[in-house]
C-alpha cells in the first residue's frame, strides 16, 4: 500500500506514534452522532475514531493522495471519506445534528479553521485539535498575556478552552521546526452572548489590530471622538481586557454608534 507523501504547501506533517493518536481520540468527551476528522492524511487517528462505534466518523481532506489512501485502507468507509476543503465545506448540509471536530490541523490553515468553526459554532459542541505550540498557547491564554489576541477573545466567548499536551518535533514525518500542542474547545452549554455579535466581533478585531495603542486611540476609526468618553477602558490596551470586558464595551459602543 502507498504511503502518502508529505505536501509543504499544505502544511502535513504526519504523526507517527499510534498512541498518541489514541490519547488524541480518547480527549474527545461529549455524547453525539457526528465526529469530523479534518486532515486526516494516513489515518492514524481515524484508526481510533473508527473503533468508537458511537460515533459516525467521517473525514475530510484536500489533498488526492491521501483520499487515494483512505479508501484503500479503510474499504467499509468509503461513504464517510470526503475530498474536499473544510474552509468551504457547509457543515449543515451534510450533518443534521451536531458534529465534533477533531484533526492533526494543518499548521497552515489552524487559525482558518478555528474561525470557521465559530462560524458554525451552534452546531460544533466540541474540537480538539493540533496547532502549533506557539498558536496553541496564544489561543489559550488569558488577558494580560501579549500572547493574548482576536483569536483568544472569540473562542472563549463560547467555548471553555484547554491546552492539553505538547507534542515533540520528532513525533510527526517529516519533522517541522516547532513544537505542537492539543486544543480542547467544549461550547459553552446554553451560552447566550449579551451583545451585538457582529459588532462584537468588529470591536475585537479594530482594538488588537493596533494592539499597541491605548483603547482610546485604537477605537477613534469608528467612533465618533466627541462621544468617546462615553466609553469605558478608554485608558487599557486590547490585550488587558477579558472577553466580558468586551461585551461590556460593545454594548456602550452600541449606544452611541
Amino acid at each position: 500500500m502507498h504511503q502518502v507523501r508529505a505536501k509543504k504547501h499544505l502544511g502535513q506533517h504526519f504523526l507517527k506514534d499510534p498512541e498518541i493518536g489514541r490519547k488524541i481520540v480518547e480527549s474527545l468527551q461529549g455524547k453525539f452522532k457526528y465526529v469530523l476528522e479534518i486532515g486526516p492524511g494516513m489515518g492514524i487517528l481515524s484508526q481510533f475514531l473508527f473503533e468508537h462505534k458511537e460515533y459516525e466518523t467521517f473525514m475530510i481532506d484536500i489533498d488526492p493522495e491521501s483520499i487515494q489512501y483512505l479508501r484503500e485502507h479503510f474499504p467499509f468507509q468509503q461513504d464517510r471519506i470526503i475530498e474536499g476543503d473544510f474552509l468551504q465545506f457547509d457543515l449543515l448540509k451534510k450533518f443534521e445534528e451536531p458534529v465534533a471536530i477533531i484533526g492533526n490541523f494543518p499548521y497552515n490553515i489552524s487559525t482558518q479553521i478555528l474561525f470557521r468553526v465559530l462560524e458554525f459554532k451552534d452546531h460544533i459542541p466540541e474540537v480538539v485539535g493540533m496547532f502549533q505550540k506557539e498558536v496553541a498557547e496564544r489561543i489559550a491564554s488569558g488577558p494580560g498575556n501579549k500572547e493574548y489576541g482576536i483569536l483568544s477573545v472569540l473562542m472563549q466567548m463560547y467555548y471553555d478552552v484547554e491546552l492539553l499536551f505538547v507534542l515533540n518535533q520528532e513525533d510527526f514525518q517529516p519533522a517541522p521546526k516547532v513544537k505542537s500542542a492539543i486544543l480542547h474547545f467544549v461550547l459553552k452549554p446554553g451560552f447566550v452572548a449579551e451583545c451585538d455579535e457582529k459588532l462584537f466581533k468588529r470591536v475585537v478585531k479594530v482594538a488588537f489590530n493596533q494592539r499597541r495603542k491605548t483603547l482610546r486611540n485604537a477605537l477613534s476609526a469608528m467612533v465618533d471622538k466627541a462621544k468617546m468618553s462615553e466609553l469605558p477602558f478608554l485608558e487599557l490596551r486590547a490585550e488587558r481586557l477579558s472577553w466580558q470586558d468586551f461585551v461590556v464595551l460593545t454594548n456602550a459602543i452600541a449606544k452611541i454608534l
